[in-house]
C-alpha cells in the first residue's frame, strides 16, 4: 500500500511551518519546503543555520517541535521505523568504523537492512567498484583519507537503494580534487537510479554544480528558494566591487545604481543591469566626489552574491563565528 503511494507521489519530501527548539534557542523558525522525485535539492546556508537539524528531524534523529513532514510519502513521526527503510545517509561527521576493513563495515550495514548472501556481496563489489575502492576492500578504515571514507559511506548509503539519498555537507574538508569525484558520485547517483538527494551545504559552487533547486537558510529561516538562475535573477544581470582611497559613502542607489552595499573589507558592492555601461559612470561619480579607486573588479552574480544581497553579509563570514561561539562556550564552560 505504502510503496502504491510512494509511485503516484510527486513530492519525495514535503514541509510544513517545521519548528525545532532546544530550550529558549529556536534553531528551526517554521519553514516549509516540498522537494520533488527525483531532484537534487540543495540546503544551503552558513554554519548554524538550521541544515543539520533540518536532517537530522527529516532523519527521524530528532523530534520536530512543532509541524509536520513527510518523506517517501510516510510522517517522519509518526511512521519512523517505516521512513528509515526509504532513506538513505551520510552524516556530516564520519560515521564508519575505523577499526573494520572497508568490506566488512559494508557486510555489517547490508544486515541491518536484512541483505545477506550473494545477493549482498554483489550489491557490495558492485558498490565499492563505484566508488573506486574495490582495491582497498580489504584495507583497515583507520588507514583510509579523508576523501577514501567519505566515498565509502555514499557506497554504503545506497547498499538498500534508498528512495531518498541525505548528503549533509558531503565534501565538507575535502580537498577540491576529491570533492569533484564526491559530485560526480552524486550527479550519476540521480542519473542512474532517478534518486532523490537532499543535500546540505555551505559551498555555493557545489549546490550551482548540483542542486535542480536550492533553499537558502538563515538563521532557521529560508529567505530564497528556486532555481540557481531564479535566485541569481533577485541580485541584477552584473555586480560590481569597488574600492576607493576615501568616502566610501560616495555612492547611492538611483539612475543606473540598483544597490550600494559597503561591505565588512571597506569594499563597496555596487548592483547594476550592464556592468560595460555602468563602469565609466562609476569612475565618472568618484571623480565628481574627489575619490579615488584603487581597486575594481566586476562580474555576473554568484550565489553569494545572492546571499549577501538578502543578508548584508556573506556566506563565508558566518564560519569563523561560529566555531567562536562554540569556543567560547566551551571555554565559560
Amino acid at each position: 500500500m505504502k510503496k502504491a503511494s510512494w509511485v503516484k507521489a510527486t513530492y519525495a519530501i514535503e514541509v510544513e511551518n517545521l519548528v525545532k527548539r532546544f530550550g529558549d534557542f529556536e534553531a528551526i523558525k517554521s519553514i516549509s519546503f516540498k522537494v520533488r522525485r527525483g531532484e537534487v535539492f540543495a540546503f544551503l546556508g552558513p554554519n548554524g543555520a538550521g541544515k543539520t537539524t533540518t536532517v537530522h528531524i527529516l532523519t527521524t534523529l530528532l523530534k520536530p517541535t512543532d509541524g509536520k513532514a513527510k518523506v517517501a510519502g510516510l510522517d517522519v513521526v509518526k511512521e519512523a521505523k517505516e521512513v528509515r527503510k526509504k532513506i538513505g545517509i551520510v552524516f556530516q561527521e564520519p560515521s564508519v568504523d575505523r577499526d573494520l576493513t572497508a568490506y566488512e563495515n559494508m557486510l555489517i550495514h547490508g544486515g541491518v537492512y536484512g541483505l545477506s548472501g550473494v545477493k549482498l556481496r554483489d550489491k557490495i563489489e558492485r558498490l565499492l567498484r563505484f566508488v573506486e575502492l574495490w582495491d582497498f576492500k580489504d584495507r583497515l578504515v583507520r588507514h583510509f583519507s579523508g576523501g577514501m571514507q567519505r566515498r565509502l559511506e555514499i557506497a554504503r548509503s545506497l547498499l538498500h537503494e534508498p528512495e531518498v539519498l541525505f548528503l549533509d555537507e558531503p565534501t565538507l574538508g575535502l580537498d577540491p580534487q576529491t570533492r569533484v569525484h564526491v559530485w560526480n558520485y552524486i550527479k550519476t547517483i540521480k542519473e542512474e537510479h532517478d534518486m532523490t538527494v537532499f543535500l546540505t551545504t555551505h559551498y555555493m559552487e557545489e549546490a550551482e554544480k548540483l542542486a535542480d533547486k536550492i533553499a537558502i537558510i538563515d538563521h532557521g529561516k529560508i529567505i530564497a528558494e528556486g532555481r540557481c538562475d531564479e535566485l541569481k535573477k533577485l541580485v541584477g544581470s552584473d555586480v560590481v566591487y569597488v574600492r576607493v582611497d576615501s568616502n566610501a559613502e560616495c555612492f547611492e542607489e538611483g539612475d543606473f545604481i540598483k544597490s550600494c552595499k559597503v561591505l565588512r573589507d571597506g569594499r563597496i558592492r555596487i548592483d547594476v543591469e550592464n556592468a560595460a555601461e555602468a563602469l565609466p559612470k562609476i569612475f565618472e561619480i568618484a571623480r565628481e566626489k574627489g575619490v579615488k579607486i584603487v581597486e575594481m573588479t566586476y562580474h555576473q552574480p554568484t550565489l553569494n552574491d545572492v546571499f549577501l544581497h538578502l543578508t548584508g553579509r556573506e556566506i563565508r563570514d558566518e564560519g569563523g563565528e561560529f566555531f567562536k561561539t562554540i569556543v567560547r562556550s566551551w571555554m565559560r564552560r
